[in-house]
């Protein structure tokens, strides 16, 4: 693998807790790496260890096939060939494109340098903006600039922190988009830090989700969303609620899931009822899992409803008192209090330990 981060640790003095605790994960080169989490989980201390930016308290980091860092080696930051963009951008006002995508590159000669600024440029769409100044771009095209000049020297990893985080919803998802397709095409490896799930979606090959300073699953996006290996994940990740569900053998070796919605007939993929005490456990209902159905048998109230455009998000409350949420189509426009039908249809039913309450 062309990044290997095996059990990394970073602990600050003085602090009780370390800052990232057993990180370990790998980037094929070529591949775009995503860091999620809440505030303060660890993924920017994560993000600057592997640029040199930070010290392991424990672990290492592999490079190129070369340690980089560990508790007894620590490659200077300005040796790593790393590329980095940041929330701010950086760019220098006072520069045009061009001189500011080439701040970077005064080891090469006046016109390899001039054929590198117009290479990158072109690669992130900008061919036809090296004479104008940063103020005269958008914010959108200062953060290619950004990335173009990232690119430039053509580093070995290039690390992106919140890069997004400073334009407006609709424009992050769609630059994301767009940046995976210049990473793709420039064949580069990238580790990138964000908050925000759709971003990660959109950019990533494998996504991290980060929780008080631990890696709780590195994967792809459909087993984060899918097959969450913590409970963490499952809650982080997407809409969803657990519901208090039993496990029950049936015949030819087959199992079914009791729950206030009904029975989840599987499959494959579900526990045995040995895998909890008497069957008892926890099972992930995602919004999408919840489909209105007048003709079902169960009844739910609505308790709050969230418009999305072509379909409202509803948390609704069974008549156990447990509460699941449900994706519906827009022109199913009920009213609070209301008593709607719904059924489960569950494809992946996910399990956990029961949690009381």
């Amino acid at each position: 693998m062309f990044l290997n981060v095996s059990q990394l640790s970073v602990h600050y003095a003085g602090r009780t807790h370390r800052a990232v605790d057993s990180a370990s994960f790998t980037l094929a080169a070529g591949e775009i790496g995503v860091l999620i989490g809440p505030s303060g989980c660890g993924k920017t201390t994560l993000l600057r260890a592997v640029a040199g930016l930070e010290k392991a308290s424990a672990g290492s980091i592999w490079l190129a096939g070369d340690v980089v860092s560990s508790p007894q080696v620590h490659l200077p930051a300005e040796s790593r060939r790393i590329g980095m963009v940041f929330q701010d951008y950086a760019l220098f006002p006072h520069l045009n494109v061009a001189n500011n995508v080439g701040f970077g590159l005064h080891h090469l000669k006046p016109a390899e340098r001039r054929s590198r600024v117009q290479e990158v440029l072109e690669l992130v769409g900008l061919g036809d903006a090296e004479n104008l100044h940063p103020h005269q771009l958008s914010g959108g095209q200062q953060q290619r600039v950004a990335l173009a000049r990232a690119l430039a020297p053509r580093p070995r990893l290039l690390l992106l922190d919140e890069p997004f985080s400073n334009l407006d919803v609709d424009l992050r998802e769609r630059l994301a988009h767009e940046v995976r397709g210049i990473l793709k095409a420039a064949n580069a490896t990238a580790l990138f830090v964000t908050h925000d799930q759709l971003e990660a979606f959109a950019i990533g090959d494998r996504i991290g989700v980060m929780h008080e300073g631990q890696l709780q699953q590195w994967d792809d996006a459909y087993a984060l969303y899918h097959r969450p290996a913590t409970r963490f994940v499952a809650e982080f990740i997407g809409h969803g609620v657990f519901a208090h569900a039993q496990i029950e053998h049936k015949e030819q070796g087959s199992v079914v899931v009791h729950t206030a919605l009904g029975d989840l007939n599987d499959t494959q993929e579900c526990p045995l009822p040995s895998a909890y005490p008497d069957g008892l456990c926890d099972v992930l209902l995602r919004a999408d899992d919840i489909v209105h159905d007048d003709a079902a048998p169960v009844k739910a109230q609505i308790l709050r409803k969230a418009f999305r455009g072509s379909e409202f998000l509803y948390t609704l409350k069974l008549q156990s008192g447990e509460s699941v949420m449900a994706h519906v189509p827009s022109h199913h426009d009920h009213a609070l209090g209301e008593w709607i039908g719904i059924r489960a249809q569950v494809d992946h039913v996910v399990t956990f330990p029961r949690v009381a309450g």
